[in-house]
């Protein structure tokens, strides 16, 4: 089992606010529109955003694995800290033993923000994952961020 952690941030001229509140509060809505070559659908299983709340991200074929069901671990809104677990799918179960994303939203600039993207996963056994593949595990979660972000400024 090989245990590790992989980083990613980037700087937006949103707001942290209007991306808090797109990125993290409306994602499962807007997912689905800004991305539909890559995700099918996010159903809200259980809860209402906070803590325990569970979602089913199904995706198209560009994606290597079907579906994967998510759960929040930690919603601050207040200090713009969104933790969440995969609990099935992905790669769960194939090269994953856990999987968790922070994503933290920090003021920066003139009026925009810093995102810092987190990710720490066990793996199954000693091979993985190689450089390549944790950039790839945040690079995901930094790209459904940017996502967002494009939708915002160009609305």
């Amino acid at each position: 089992m090989v245990a590790g952690v992989h980083t990613e941030e980037f700087t937006s001229t949103v707001s942290v606010e209007k991306l808090w509140k797109a990125g993290v509060d409306d994602a499962h809505n807007l997912l689905p529109t800004l991305l539909p070559h890559v995700i099918t659908g996010v159903e809200v299983i259980e809860g209402s955003g906070g803590p325990g709340t569970l979602k089913k991200f199904t995706f198209t074929d560009v994606v290597e694995y079907k579906s994967l069901t998510d759960r929040v671990d930690i919603y601050d809104p207040a200090n713009h800290l969104f933790k969440h677990s995969v609990v099935e799918g992905g790669l769960l179960g194939t090269k994953l033993k856990s999987l968790v994303f922070e994503i933290k939203v920090e003021a920066a600039g003139e009026g925009g923000c810093l995102v810092k993207v987190k990710a720490e996963y066990d793996s199954i056994d000693d091979s993985f994952p190689t450089a390549e593949e944790a950039a790839k595990i945040t690079g995901n979660v930094v790209g459904m961020i940017k996502a967002v972000e494009g939708y915002l400024l160009a609305n």
